[in-house]
């Protein structure tokens, strides 16, 4: 007996709302782990002449107690990027570089460059991000219903939805650092969980036709086992892209892939156990109505 996905759809509903919740009572109650691009705070810049770890910058920062994200940066990864949340001034930029210099034996022409910035960029950031999301969403609804039908649309756009609500959950329970790559992140995840939703819709839409005797639900499953191996091959083949990335890149790099890693896999989950799931409930309750109507 083969196992029926959307027919148990109420499991998948229930371990996608649980992490929802949790990760929005978490939110609420301590607020998302926003980083420097959105808080403001200060940054620096310092040339080391060498090739370091991480963990030796933080020895040297731990008795300032900044909480600060350190990067490598440079051609050679020679050069440091410190940034913090906390408002340095200058004296305290200044002797932080001088711990520096005593630690690591570095020149006074090592200071790169130094910002510090408010967190007006970040309010700006997260304004156009919403915008491009609700954009983004309206463009695909639009095309998934001129292609299929509006129920195809509505269904892909709340998986969609479930996506980044179930990426930012993970941010928000691990207190993992928001910054502006993750926007990045959650735009690119938009674009690749519709790809994977489009491609269980288009066998869906074909199944239809030659399967008038089957309920909802049946049709759904078939189409879901049809186009399972495609899609586990094409998650596979992209998380071992990403997670390389992951493993050997840089901190830049890093904070990129994660939320990458994250989305496609809840985009796979999506396409498989939220679209098709919701679409079939919708068609279902659909026929129930108009039998009830002609009985």
């Amino acid at each position: 007996m083969k196992f029926k996905i959307c027919e148990n759809y109420k499991i998948w509903f229930g371990i996608s709302s649980a992490i929802i919740i949790i990760g929005l009572i978490v939110a609420i109650a301590s607020g998302l782990n926003f980083g420097i691009d959105f808080t403001g705070g200060t940054m620096m810049q310092f040339d080391m002449g060498r090739e370091f770890n991480v963990e030796e910058i933080q020895e040297v920062l731990a008795p300032y107690e900044l909480d600060a994200d350190v990067i490598h940066a440079g051609s050679e990864n020679h050069e440091v990027i410190i940034k913090t949340k906390v408002n340095l001034s200058n004296a305290e930029r200044i002797e932080i570089f001088d711990s520096a210099k005593e630690a690591f034996g570095i020149e006074d022409s090592a200071f790169g460059q130094t910002e510090q910035f408010g967190p007006t960029i970040g309010d700006e950031i997260k304004e156009k991000a919403l915008i491009s999301i609700l954009l983004a969403s309206i463009g695909m609804l639009m095309y998934v219903t001129f292609r299929f039908e509006y129920k195809f649309g509505v269904s892909a756009i709340i998986a969609l939805m479930h996506d980044v609500l179930i990426v930012m959950a993970i941010y928000s329970i691990f207190r993992i650092p928001v910054n502006s790559s993750v926007i990045a992140a959650i735009l690119t995840i938009v674009g690749y969980s519709i790809n994977d939703t489009i491609v269980v819709f288009d066998r869906l839409r074909e199944n239809i036709k030659y399967m008038n005797k089957k309920s909802h639900f049946e049709v759904a499953d078939i189409s879901i086992r049809q186009t399972l191996r495609r899609s586990l091959n094409t998650s596979l083949t992209t998380l071992l892209v990403i997670g390389s990335l992951y493993v050997l890149g840089v901190e830049s790099i890093k904070e990129f892939a994660l939320p990458l890693l994250a989305g496609v896999i809840t985009g796979t989950y999506s396409s498989i156990f939220i679209a098709s799931p919701v679409w079939a409930i919708w068609k279902n309750r659909e026929s129930k109505k108009h039998s009830y109507k002609a009985a």
